[in-house]
C-alpha cells in the first residue's frame, strides 16, 4: 500500500482526533498540510503533528490555494458543520478522496449531491462516524450478523449530555439553524447512526418532539424520536444537552427475540448487558474487553476509521461509513425536525429538508 498524502481542513475542537489518527497511521498516511482561516489554530495543529511525527506540515489559511498548490491524495474536512458540504464538494471536484466530519451536510440535497459527485469523479467519500469502530460496537455487529438476536424488536439511543452556554458562546455557529442544528444534529448523530445501523439501516417513518428548554440557542437542546424501520423494529432516541451537572451517558440498547445487548458508558464504549439464548465463541472475546471509558467522549475511533478509509481508497472499495451510510443518520434527524415542524409523522424515503427550513413557516407535509 502506498502512503497516502492527506490535508486537514479545519483545526477546531475535533481536529485533535484527526491529528492523533495521522500519528497513529504513519505507516499508510502522511498529513502534509493543515488549513484554517485562524492562523494560530492551524499553526498549533501543525506543531502538534510535528511533535508526533517529526515533520511539520504546510500551513494554509485558504483551502482553495492549498488544493491548487499541494500534491494531496485525500482531504479531511473538520470545519463548522454548515461548511462541510461546500468544502467537501470542492475537494471532490478537485479529484481528492474526501473524509468529512459529521454531519456530512445540513440538508438532504447537499448530502445526495456529495454522494453523486463522488461517484462521478471516481473518488472515495467517507463520513466520520468513528463510534462504529468501538470494540463493543464491533462485537454487537458481529452478533447481529450472526443472527444471535433473532427477530429484532427494538433499540434505543440515549445521549444524556451537558453543554453549557459558554460552549455555545465559544463558537457562535453552534446551535444555529444555518451552521449547526441542535443537540440531535451535533451531539446525538453518532448514537442515531449506531441505532439505525443496528436495527437494519432501512428507516421508514419518523416522529419526533423537540424543544428548547435551558440553552439560549436557535435550535433544540432536547429531542425525542421514534423510528419505525422497514423490518418492523422500532428505534427510540432520547437526546439532550441539559443534563446537570455534566455528561451522564451515551447508551445503545438492542433487543431481539433471542438476545439483548446494552453498550453504555460516556461514549458507547462499555458493555453493560450481553445476554443471548445460545452461547458463542465471541462471548469470550466480549469478556476480555476492559470496559473502561475513553478519556473523552470522542474516544479513539478516528484512528481505525482512518485506516478503514485508506484501505477503501487503496482497494477501490467502499469504507464502512461511506456517503450512502453517512446520510442515513442525517436524514433521520432532518425527518425529526420536519416532524416537529409539522406535527406529523414523516417518511424517510423521498425526504427533502434542511435545517434552514426550521426557521421558515411555509413547510408542508409531503
Amino acid at each position: 500500500m502506498k502512503k497516502y498524502r492527506f490535508a486537514l481542513i479545519g483545526c477546531g475542537r475535533i481536529s485533535k482526533n484527526h491529528i492523533a489518527a495521522a500519528i497513529a497511521n504513519q505507516d499508510i498516511m502522511k498529513l502534509v498540510a493543515v488549513c484554517d482561516p485562524v492562523a494560530e489554530r492551524a499553526e498549533k495543529k501543525a506543531a502538534d503533528l510535528a511533535t508526533g511525527t517529526g515533520e511539520k506540515p504546510a500551513v494554509y489559511a485558504d483551502y482553495h490555494k492549498m488544493l491548487d498548490e499541494m500534491d494531496i491524495d485525500c482531504c479531511a474536512v473538520a470545519t463548522e458543520s454548515g461548511y462541510h458540504a461546500r468544502i467537501a464538494l470542492d475537494c471532490i471536484r478537485a479529484g481528492r478522496h474526501t473524509l468529512v466530519e459529521k454531519p456530512m451536510a445540513l440538508n438532504t440535497a447537499d448530502a445526495e449531491q456529495m454522494i453523486r459527485e463522488a461517484k462521478q469523479h471516481g473518488v472515495t467519500l467517507g463520513v466520520c462516524h468513528q463510534n462504529r469502530f468501538n470494540a463493543p460496537v464491533q462485537q454487537l455487529h458481529k452478533a447481529l450478523e450472526a443472527g444471535r438476536f433473532g427477530k429484532l424488536v427494538s433499540g434505543s439511543a440515549r445521549i444524556l449530555w451537558n453543554r453549557t452556554m459558554p460552549y455555545y458562546q465559544q463558537a457562535p455557529w453552534r446551535g444555529t439553524w444555518a451552521q449547526d442544528g441542535g443537540t440531535l444534529m451535533n451531539q446525538c448523530i453518532h448514537g442515531i447512526d449506531l441505532l439505525q445501523w443496528s436495527l437494519g439501516g432501512q428507516p421508514d417513518t419518523i416522529m419526533a418532539m423537540t424543544g428548547n428548554y435551558l440553552r439560549d440557542i436557535e435550535a433544540e437542546d432536547f429531542g425525542a424520536i421514534l423510528i419505525r424501520f422497514k423490518n418492523g423494529a422500532v428505534g427510540m432516541v432520547e437526546g439532550t444537552a441539559c443534563i446537570y451537572p455534566k455528561n451522564l451517558e451515551e447508551t445503545l440498547s438492542i433487543s431481539g427475540e433471542t438476545g439483548t445487548a446494552v453498550i453504555g458508558g460516556l461514549a458507547v464504549n462499555r458493555i453493560e448487558t450481553w445476554n443471548f439464548a445460545k452461547s458463542a465463541a465471541q462471548d469470550a472475546e466480549v469478556a476480555k474487553l476492559a470496559g473502561t471509558d475513553p478519556k473523552d467522549v470522542y474516544g479513539s475511533g478516528h484512528n481505525t476509521l482512518y485506516r478503514n478509509f485508506i484501505h477503501a481508497v487503496d482497494t477501490h472499495t467502499e469504507p464502512l461509513v461511506s456517503g450512502t451510510e453517512g446520510i442515513k443518520g442525517l436524514k433521520i434527524i432532518l425527518a425529526a425536525y420536519k416532524s416537529q415542524k409539522t406535527g406529523q409523522p414523516v417518511k424517510y424515503d423521498g425526504l427533502n429538508f434542511s435545517t434552514l427550513d426550521m426557521a421558515h413557516d411555509d413547510v408542508k407535509v409531503d
